[in-house]
């Protein structure tokens, strides 16, 4: 199993710090995540929230790029919607180019009606755009694409795509999956073979939402502070623009290890063998390489991400890499 941290480099006003200082200490915690032995970073893409959250996950992964040697860089996700194949073709391939091989790209469709407003996109058309803009990456990646090309000869793309349908289309198109729900890969196995492609290419991988701690009592009441906001967070800008009103705060108990539907509905928390064990539960017998967590959950200080990263590298991945 290969294990990952995942960033969205937020800045919440509560927390507010320099810019600045944020963007840079987030490449020191990715560089101290390569020396810890994690496998992997990610970053993921949301447009006008009131914390600054990551903006242009490609951009960020190329400076990673530039301060990191063996770690593989990942969006988790990027919005294809919001942007012209071309213009993700090119960027791909100089963070490729940058990392000597070493980038896995994340599609997702997004659900945001202010950020469709923003880059003019149709939120309608989403799920389609996102297939083409897969399709036509591998053709731009190939000899009469674009120029510069990746390094790597097939470069991973991972399609985000949540439920058994999103798991389906993602076989269809014979990519990765961006989960490490076990029940999507029946579906997602179906639609690998409907298109004809081998069964033995599916692969999966991602986030699971957790957090493992040697002490969870002592580390609660400050972490639920920051659990709080970004739960909170999701749920307040999912509706802007609907018309919907704001969703009640969270009620953390009912989350903390619920079964909740969708990623906003349930969260681990625990000992990293609690942790350990929630993940085998997830992915069961599905064909996940990697799963990856928040190094930091809504807005925690340096330390505490530090410390976070450490969790994951040195107690959470031994763990997963022996079966728990």
């Amino acid at each position: 199993m290969k294990v990952g941290v995942y960033f969205d480099l937020r800045n919440p006003p509560q927390w507010r710090q320099d810019p600045s200082r944020l963007y840079g200490f987030t490449i020191e915690a990715c560089q101290e995540a390569e020396r810890l032995g994690a496998d992997s970073v990610w970053f993921s893409e949301h447009h006008l929230f009131d914390d600054d959250y990551l903006p242009q996950p490609l951009t960020f992964a190329a400076a990673v790029a530039a301060r990191t040697k063996t770690i593989r860089l990942g969006t988790a996700i990027l919005i294809a919607p919001l942007h012209h194949p071309a213009e993700i073709a090119e960027q791909c391939a100089i963070v490729d180019l940058i990392s000597a091989g070493r980038l896995d790209l994340g599609l997702g469709t997004g659900y945001r009606i202010p950020e469709f407003e923003l880059f003019g996109a149709s939120l309608q058309a989403r799920y389609r755009q996102t297939d083409n803009t897969a399709r036509r990456l591998r053709e731009l990646w190939g000899k009469d694409g674009v120029r510069p090309g990746p390094v790597q000869e097939r470069l991973p793309i991972w399609m985000g795509y949540q439920g058994p349908q999103g798991a389906r289309r993602a076989g269809l198109l014979g990519e990765g999956l961006l989960s490490i729900d076990a029940a999507l890969w029946e579906p997602y196995k179906a639609g690998l073979a409907e298109a004809g492609h081998s069964i033995e290419t599916g692969v999966m991988a991602g986030a699971l939402q957790a957090y493992a701690t040697d002490d969870p009592e002592r580390d609660w009441p400050e972490f639920s502070e920051h659990l709080a906001y970004q739960l909170n967070s999701y749920r307040r800008h999912m509706v802007e623009g609907t018309g919907r009103p704001e969703p009640k705060p969270v009620d953390l108990q009912r989350v903390l290890g619920g079964d909740g539907a969708g990623p906003l509905g349930r969260f681990t928390y625990g000992t990293p063998e609690q942790v350990a064990a929630a993940v085998q539960s997830t992915i069961g017998d599905a064909p996940v390489e990697t799963v990856f967590f928040w190094a930091s959950v809504g807005g925690m200080s340096e330390e505490a991400t530090m410390r976070n990263i450490r969790t994951i590298c040195t107690r959470l991945k031994p763990l997963l890499n022996t079966g728990g």
